[in-house]
């Protein structure tokens, strides 16, 4: 059995990653006028957005969506999450070196390659690099269904995305049962899962957020920096984006526990984890009920660094 300390691979941005470095402003704003008027030239004679602005940061999600993805129809409900574009690149391309292991050493493309993105959201962001960069289908499912119509209209008015199904998960205590039909495969599963455990931890934190970003940007004042800072940041969210009882620890054991029913049915789970603290709680959890093999994999943005667990109930499986 693997283990947290021998089998952690640690990352900074993904080589694949389209993110890398400053933006090119000129160019995102030719592939979206909409982001022009939000951008503004600093003291230091860098081009930048103000990343405060729920507004901007929307504007220029719609402009990294349509130049690197060529999806120019993007958008979300107000008051839903905004997430930050360079992260979700980063958690797709791992995904697919994750998925080169059980092939031959060769990350697989195309619409036979299908994957889950557990709780979608209203901007369907993971289903859309994943299907761009990587040609996979996918099924996207949550339990707010003015999500599922907002990422299903996104998938649908896009010519250039084929093969992504958004699906309302109808019981909040599943998380796969309900979504993943009995003659389905998936080749992995992915999520974001909810970070807080109440709503007032959650606006707490955003507040505490956007708080340490305005006084960076007053220390710092350069371009990249405030970038750094946005990646990491997140603007509004619903309910079941940002809590739910128990919080993140909460979700990411029931999600190891109702695995085991669908073990036989994907290939690779995967699960963003915040609090590095929940890494051990989720592999004890896991070599529990059985799993084979566990992984953790380590992204970095900037100063922060993110992660995720992947498990599989294959045997065999030589990382």
């Amino acid at each position: 059995m693997t283990n947290t300390k021998s089998n952690v691979t640690k990352k900074s941005l993904h080589p694949r990653n389209k993110h890398t470095g400053n933006y090119d402003f000129p160019a995102l704003i030719k592939a979206c006028a909409e982001l022009k008027p939000f951008v503004e030239t600093n003291q230091y004679g860098n081009e930048s957005i103000n990343f405060s602005d729920p507004q901007a940061v929307k504007a220029l999600n719609k402009a990294l969506l349509a130049h690197f993805y060529n999806v120019p129809f993007w958008d979300i409900p107000q008051g839903y999450l905004c997430p930050p574009i360079p992260g979700r690149a980063d958690y797709i391309h791992n995904i697919a070196d994750l998925l080169a292991i059980t092939n031959e050493g060769t990350i697989p493309t195309g619409k036979k390659v299908k994957g889950l993105d557990v709780g979608v959201g209203a901007n369907c962001v993971y289903p859309i690099i994943g299907n761009r960069e990587y040609q996979w289908s996918f099924v996207g499912s949550d339990i707010d269904p003015q999500s599922i119509k907002m990422a299903s209209f996104i998938a649908n008015n896009n010519p250039s995305l084929k093969g992504i199904e958004c699906r309302l998960q109808k019981n909040e205590e599943n998380i796969f049962k309900g979504i993943i039909k009995p003659t389905e495969f998936f080749d992995f599963t992915m999520c974001n899962p909810p970070f807080h455990a109440s709503e007032a931890e959650a606006t707490a934190g955003t507040e505490r957020k956007q708080k340490n970003l305005a006084a960076n940007k007053a220390k710092k004042g350069h371009a990249f920096q405030e970038m750094q800072n946005a990646k990491a940041l997140n603007f509004g969210g619903q309910k079941a984006e940002l809590w739910c009882e128990g919080g993140e620890l909460a979700f990411i054991l029931k999600m190891a526990q109702q695995s085991r029913e669908f073990s036989l049915q994907v290939q690779w789970f995967t699960t963003l984890i915040s609090k590095k603290e929940n890494v051990a709680e989720l592999y004890k959890e896991l070599e529990k009920i059985g799993v084979k093999t566990i992984k953790t994999i380590e992204m970095a943005q900037g100063q922060k660094i993110s992660r995720f667990v992947a498990w599989t109930y294959q045997a065999n499986v030589n990382l």
